[in-house]
Order: structure tokens, then C-alpha cells, then sequence
């Protein structure tokens, strides 16, 4: 008989939660276990981590688990976040900022039906480098977060305030909305970039 290697799926699944991590409940569901094993699972896990020399840790955040990294190497981090040159923007993140740009308040499913993929790793990225934030809660059922773009993004583009952003032509379908917008950001970018 096969032996399910539990912390290893827990640590998947962990990776695949992000920063809106599982909380035990979550995690005995999905392992198929009761809580009390879940909670050895994730002790055992958690220790794994604390006894070794990677650069990742679980955390318990307010009843949720999740993968962050160690604070240790926060002033590296930090460096990575504070100059944006370190790294550019994909393709996805300059499609998700631009729709942010023109369309915010949005909420991430709002932005994933114009792009027709998830968007979770470029909201992140956007938001590591300071670009768009949390504006709020949409009304509703479950309260979605909205983004808008940051004072960062202002600056980064040369905007006094939103309003300075190119008008978008009449008439367009959501096709040619995202590929102009990115095509408007990324030449914004490499104008940046090279100079």
C-alpha cells in the first residue's frame, strides 16, 4: 500500500492558496483527514521549515496558513520591491495594469472576464511593486476586493492624476482594448527603462 506523503501536499496546496492561504478546516477537507491530523501535518510541516535553511516559512495569520518569506531576508526583499528596474513587467501584468488603469475600481473578476485568464500572479506583482492597491470592497455577495492604481503608478508614468491617461478610441471591442492598452504601457515602459 502506498503511503500518502501528507506534508507534501500540504505544502502544494499551500503554494497554489497564495496569500489567501487555507485554514485547518480547509486543509483536513481537501487531505481527507480530521483537523487533529491536519494540525500534526501542519506542525510537522511548519517545523520542516523552521529546522532548515530555505528561504521560505509557514506562517499562522489569523487562522489561515500560509507560505511567506523568511523575515531575515526582508532587506533583500525589500530591495526588490523598491526599484522596479530589478525586473520588468510580463506581458500578463502590463494587459492587468492597463485595465486597471482605465476601468478601476475593479474587481480581479472583473479583470479576469476582460482577459480571459486568471490574473492572481500579475495583481500580485502589481501590487509588490507598489503600482495598484486594495480601494475597497465591491457591494454584493462575498465583497470582492477592488483595485485602483497607486500615487507609485503616477509617478512611474509621469501622470499628475488619472485623468492624463490617453483616451482610449471610440470605438473598440475588448480584443483591441487590452492589446492597445499593453501596447500603450509596455512602449511607456521600454521609453522608462531605456532612459
Amino acid at each position: 500500500m502506498e503511503l500518502i506523503n501528507w506534508k507534501s501536499i500540504a505544502e502544494s496546496l499551500l503554494f497554489a492558496a497564495g496569500d489567501e492561504g487555507l485554514s485547518l478546516k480547509q486543509i483536513a477537507i481537501v487531505l481527507e483527514i480530521d483537523e487533529i491530523q491536519a494540525e500534526s501535518v501542519m506542525n510537522e510541516l511548519m517545523e520542516d521549515y523552521t529546522n532548515s535553511s530555505r528561504g521560505i516559512t509557514i506562517v499562522e495569520l489569523a487562522g489561515t496558513f500560509q507560505l511567506a518569506t523568511k523575515k531575515e531576508n526582508s532587506d533583500y526583499i525589500k530591495k526588490l520591491v523598491v526599484n522596479p528596474t530589478t525586473s520588468g513587467l510580463s506581458q500578463a501584468a502590463l494587459e492587468t495594469l492597463a485595465i486597471i488603469a482605465y476601468k478601476q475600481p475593479i474587481t480581479r473578476a472583473e479583470i479576469e472576464e476582460i482577459r480571459g485568464v486568471k490574473t492572481e500572479r500579475p495583481l500580485h506583482t502589481l501590487a509588490a511593486k507598489a503600482l495598484i492597491k486594495e480601494v475597497g470592497r465591491a457591494e454584493g455577495t462575498g465583497r470582492a476586493y477592488l483595485y485602483g492604481t497607486t500615487k507609485e503608478f503616477l509617478d512611474y508614468f509621469g501622470l499628475k492624476r488619472i485623468e492624463e491617461l490617453p483616451p482610449l478610441p471610440e470605438k473598440m471591442d475588448e480584443d483591441d482594448f487590452l492589446q492597445e492598452d499593453a501596447d500603450l504601457f509596455f512602449g511607456k515602459f521600454q521609453e522608462t527603462l531605456g532612459s
